[in-house]
């Protein structure tokens, strides 16, 4: 499509929207047209009615003058780029060629080329032919003064006319119109206001006229550093000191935003502001705070404007404020530090910075105080942790001729060095501190800190304890501060704990409680939520009897956390002591509800005597009301607490509470608890009958026989009047056992000590067994405890006193054989042996074990008589029948004669007859063994036996070896003993059944051998016969001749 076309389409497009009110719109799309195709635009606009043609020129006319801005448009058919105010003007001249604002933008483009004196020209014509744009013409007039480089006093006179007049006006077109010729702008006005002004070129007051340029540039170039330099130093010297500060201010904030601008530019604004807040006064934070920075930048630059703006007394008089505000801001920084609660924590260094800032300040001022500022600003460094440079500082002045400062330098280089774990360095600069003569408060607890700290890792506590303790009592403050800011913050914490530990060992070992006490007063500073320091304080004020401050701290101290069984031990003390029983005990109630009980170990430690002792008769008569009224479980746990209590109370030995104790432990069934209670007593007092006879009876329960008998045996030695009661308050189960296991050890005894024959070298245990022995008479009524009794009586020599207890323990009549076994012993006494063995012979039928005891206290010589009785008695009885009886006999005279083997073989015949095949084989076993001096015939004859009695309980193959070995001792004997025996031909047979099988078996030697022996108990067996042709046949590869 062609521009014309374009043009139209745009205009009938500007039409629709002048039909609807819409003039920008319209008249903007007139302009989009026109930059189309200018005929066809300006012949549409012209063609207009007159009312909408003024309309239009007026809306260009408002876009030219900058009133309104040119709307963006979209058209239907075309693109429409951003139309621009340059291209309105050009159709408003065309539309208008004699129009004042299109002649400005075509004279604004004429000054661009250069053409500055013709601009002045058509300016001032066009001025007095149209007034009423005075603003833009003088302001375009101006610019063209000022490009022009000749006639600037002039241009400067437009803008500030112009300015006067219409400020907003001119600062908006200069703005935006002029921006980018507002350098040379302000380079005009810069060289106008350096030369010299005697006058104001408008008439006007030259005061008035300066501060009308200086709002003028503040209001175009706000920004400008030397704008804001200019305008601060005419407000400074006219001693508009306020509006001074205000325009530095805001030139700061400006230049804040761009570290680039941060040059002297900038320090002459920090520097002036400062002035002005020193005229001002009241302002002497602010201006420090200028002072410093402007000095920490560049301090030579900064000291030659300070000496510029300041004279000597004015110098003095900011000396004097810089110390007042160095000493508040240290104070400030103290105090934050003070009131820091996290022990640990480094918050509070970000104020150090301005603190260092004002030390430099005052050290590039004041020269002659150098020394004493040098060491400030060593402290600071060292405070802020900047160590290297706080340990320059300190070497290069202790190297120094003057000493003054000394304690304090060599304080700053112990810490120093003790920040650098120099610590040998460290402890000598400490030391020289302490050991001088006259050392300064502040420098020796620092010292004093420092060596207390080194002291720690030495292992050495208690002299770091009484290093602080030292410090504290000269100033405590201080001590808290150098805690705070100079000890390293990861050594804090382990200070605080070996502080609270060894201030605790202190009072326990009630040394210097005021030093525990201020000890603690310090750490409670350091950390106000450590709750062990507190404590510590309430014990140190106990010891040093301050009763009413301690309760009141632990008071507070329990409001805090009231489950603390630490606090609440200790309040209760408190409260006991001061009579307040009730008080007191509910406290410990609360103590056992919580179920801590160890805290009163170190606590004890503490405590006066009287009041342990108080502690101890209160808890302990406590646990005793409760188990006299209530035995329920939970009472009995009470009750334990409470004795708990009172044993700690007590050092941790309480007899009677350890006893009863162990016994409400046994009662709920902790066994081993209990134990380990009885077991303190009895290492105290290893007699004990109590804890002995309790223990005992706790091993009964746990069924630790050996253990419970030695106990009790030891009690029952010592007082059996008071174990015999508690044995008989069990139950009758519990007594029935502790009875047997006392019964079989003291049996196991006396049978060890009677074996030996000589009860002269064993009186004290049989004085012990009597007492035993008595003691199971009066627990247990059975006859076993009664003839143990009367054995021990025996063992002892009295035998009247057994004699009369057999009788009144079972009568005249002696029913039961074993007591009457014991009268048989008695009877033995007399010599009444056919008697004595008459009851022995009963006994041995029934317990030949008990009869052999009991044979023990017969002599050797009765023992033989004993034997020879027993085995005429058991002859007359064999050749009666009666083997039974005769067993019996032949039992007591085995015993007696040291298993004779005559006897034996007797024995073993009755056995025999009685079919107790078993016990005859024995018996025939044990005359074998004794072979050694028998004749040959009657070794035959008892192997003859051994095997006849071997087949009767059918052990075939071992009888079958009997014979053999008869046959091979004597076979003429053998052969008889078998006849006479179990006869030839049963034998045989048994010797063919046993070859038989061995030949089953291949062993055809043992076959052989079998059926050889057995042709010789009966030649004519056809069986072996036969077996040992077979054998011959079967077996004729085999050598068993």
């Amino acid at each position: 499509m062609s521009p014309q076309g374009l043009a139209a389409l745009l205009c009938r497009e500007g039409d629709q929207h002048l039909a609807q009110q819409e003039l920008p719109t319209a008249t903007a799309f007139y302009v989009a047209a026109f930059s189309c195709s200018a005929p066809t635009a300006l012949q549409k606009v012209n063609s207009l009615e007159n009312g909408l043609w003024e309309r239009v020129i007026a809306t260009l006319e408002m876009w030219c003058r900058g009133k309104s801005q040119i709307p963006k448009i979209q058209s239907k058919n075309v693109a429409i780029a951003s139309l621009r105010v340059e291209i309105a003007a050009v159709f408003l001249s065309t539309l208008s060629p004699d129009n004042v604002l299109s002649s400005i933008y075509k004279l604004e483009a004429l000054l661009r080329l250069g053409c500055s004196e013709e601009v002045v020209s058509k300016c001032s014509v066009l001025l007095k032919a149209h007034p009423k744009y005075s603003v833009e013409l003088l302001l375009l007039r101006a610019l063209a003064w000022v490009l022009s480089g000749t006639q600037i006093r002039k241009g400067v006179a437009d803008y500030i006319q112009v300015f006067v007049r219409h400020q907003a006006e001119a600062v908006a077109y200069v703005c935006t119109r002029q921006k980018e010729h507002l350098p040379q702008i302000v380079q005009a006005f810069s060289n106008f206001l350096s030369t010299y002004q005697k006058e104001s070129p408008d008439g006007s007051s030259l005061d008035h006229w300066l501060g009308n340029c200086y709002a003028f540039l503040s209001a175009v170039a706000p920004g400008d550093i030397w704008v804001c330099r200019a305008q601060a130093a005419y407000l400074f010297k006219k001693s508009k000191f306020e509006e001074c500060v205000a325009v530095c201010s805001k030139a700061l904030r400006g230049l804040s935003v761009d570290n680039s601008l941060r040059d002297e530019k900038m320090l002459g604004l920090l520097l002036e502001r400062a002035a002005a807040y020193f005229f001002l006064g009241g302002r002497m934070q602010e201006m420090m705070q200028d002072l410093a920075e402007a000095f920490a930048a560049t301090p030579d630059l900064a000291m030659k404007h300070f000496e510029e703006l300041f004279s000597p007394p004015d110098t003095e008089k900011i000396e004097e404020q810089a110390r007042t505000v160095l000493e508040v801001k240290f104070a400030a920084y103290r105090e934050a530090v003070r009131a820091r609660a996290e022990l640990r924590s480094n918050r509070c260094t970000e104020l150090l910075p301005s603190v260092i800032q004002t030390v430099l300040f005052l050290l590039r001022i004041s020269p002659r105080s150098k020394r004493e500022l040098s060491v400030r600003l060593a402290d600071c460094h060292l405070l802020h942790g900047h160590i290297r440079g706080a340990l320059e500082i300190c070497d290069q002045l202790l190297a120094a001729e003057q000493k003054t400062y000394h304690n304090t330098l060599l304080a700053l280089r112990g810490f120093c060095a003790l920040h650098s774990h120099d610590h040998q360095q460290a402890l000598q600069d400490f030391q020289k501190v302490i050991e001088h003569d006259s050392p300064h408060p502040n420098s020796c607890i620092k010292a004093l800190c420092g060596r207390g700290l080194i002291r720690i890792s030495g292992g050495s506590h208690y002299l770091t304890a009484l290093d602080y303790i030292t410090a504290c009592q000269l100033k405590l403050e201080e001590t808290i501060f150098t805690i705070k800011a100079y000890v390293p913050w990861n050594q804090r914490g382990l200070l605080l704990k070996v502080l609270q530990e060894e201030g605790q060992k202190m009072l326990q070992k009630k040394r210097d409680p005021l030093g525990v006490y201020q000890l603690a007063s310090l750490l409670m500073e350091l950390d106000p939520s450590d709750e062990a320091s507190r404590i510590l304080c309430a014990d140190a004020l106990y010891q040093m009897g301050w009763v009413e401050e301690a309760h009141k701290l632990l008071s507070l101290a329990l409001s805090r956390n009231p489950q603390r069984s630490p606090i609440l031990a200790r309040l209760a003390l408190l409260q006991l002591k001061k009579g307040f029983v009730y008080d007191g005990n509910q406290l410990l109630k609360k103590m056992i509800k919580i179920g801590d009980t160890s805290c009163l170990l170190p606590i004890m430690d503490i405590f006066k005597d009287e009041d342990r002792k108080l502690m101890q008769t209160h808890c302990r008569s406590r646990a005793l009301s409760i188990l006299k009224n209530k035995r329920e479980d939970a009472d009995i746990k009470e009750a334990i607490a409470y004795l708990s209590f009172a044993i700690i109370a007590s050092g941790g030995y309480a007899e009677d509470c350890l006893l009863i104790r162990a016994q409400c432990y046994g009662h709920l069934g902790q066994k081993k608890t209990a134990i380990f209670d009885f077991n303190a007593v009895l290492k105290e007092d290893p007699g004990n009958v109590h804890a002995l006879s309790g223990r005992g009876l706790i091993y009964l329960a746990l069924k630790q026989q050996k253990e419970a008998v030695q106990d009790l045996i030891l009690a029952l030695k010592a007082e059996a009047g008071m174990v015999i009661p508690a044995i008989l308050s069990l139950k009758h189960e519990a007594q029935e056992l502790v009875a047997q296991w006392l019964l079989q050890h003291s049996r196991t005894v006396l049978a060890e000590l009677v074996a030996t024959k000589d009860f002269s070298k064993e009186e004290r245990t049989l004085r012990d067994l009597l007492v035993i022995a008595g003691a199971l008479i009066k627990i247990r009524k059975e006859a076993q405890y009664h003839t143990f009794y009367t054995d021990v009586l025996i063992a002892n020599g009295r035998y009247e006193e057994a004699l009369v207890h057999l009788q009144e323990a079972f009568g005249h009549s002696f029913a039961d054989e074993v007591a009457s076994a014991r009268l048989a012993v008695l009877q033995l006494k007399k010599r009444n042996v056919a008697a004595a063995a008459h009851s022995f012979s009963i006994l041995a039928k029934k317990d030949e074990r008990e009869l052999e005891f009991l044979l023990n206290f017969v002599d050797a010589k009765q023992q033989q008589h004993l034997s020879q009785v027993a085995a005429q008695e058991g002859n007359v009885l064999i050749k009666g029948y009666h083997y039974k009886k005769a067993l019996g006999y032949f039992t007591l005279a085995i015993l007696t004669s040291k298993d004779n083997p005559r006897y034996l073989r007797q024995r073993a015949a009755c056995f025999m007859h009685l079919k107790k095949y078993d016990k005859a084989l024995k018996d025939m076993e044990k005359v074998i063994e004794r072979h050694g001096c028998n004749s040959l015939r009657t070794r035959v004859q008892d192997h003859c036996s051994k095997a006849h009695l071997l087949l009767s309980v059918s052990e075939e193959e071992a009888a079958v070896k009997q014979y053999i070995e008869a046959l091979q001792l004597d076979e003429s004997t053998a052969l008889c003993s078998i006849t006479n025996g179990s006869g030839s031909e049963n034998v045989a047979k048994t010797f063919h059944k046993i070859a038989q099988s061995s030949f089953e078996m291949q062993h055809y030697e043992d076959a052989w051998k079998i059926t050889d022996y057995g042709l010789k108990i009966d030649q004519n067996n056809p069986d072996l016969k036969k077996l040992k042709t077979r054998l011959k046949r079967e077996a004729s590869g085999c050598s068993i001749h």
